[in-house]
């Protein structure tokens, strides 16, 4: 995945989550900017890239990341609940910087 282009599509974001943090806090299209606001709050998380357009339970099964093997892994709460390490990210932790 590359980040876009001036006048090409999105095809990817990068989502900021703080460590006590069920939800997102941020999202941004640049890494570079992400990682610049958080250290600049000096925030504790992780910054993860997200395809855009496509679930990430579908996106990590086409890229070999993942195989469903059981029941369990059709089921709604699986899917909406899929999350994979297999995935670009960052874990920041401006106290360490």
């Amino acid at each position: 995945m590359s980040e876009p282009s001036s006048d090409g599509p999105i095809v990817d974001v990068w989502v900021f989550n703080g460590n006590s943090n069920r939800f997102p806090s941020a999202v941004f299209l640049s890494k570079d900017r992400a990682l610049k606001w958080a250290r600049e709050k000096r925030l504790v998380g992780t910054l993860t890239r997200y395809p855009v357009d496509i679930p990430l339970y579908d996106y990590a099964i086409e890229n070999g990341w993942f195989e469903p093997k059981s029941e369990k892994h059709f089921s709604s709460e699986f899917i909406g609940n899929f999350s994979s390490a297999a995935q670009d990210h960052v874990h920041v932790d401006a106290e360490q910087e």
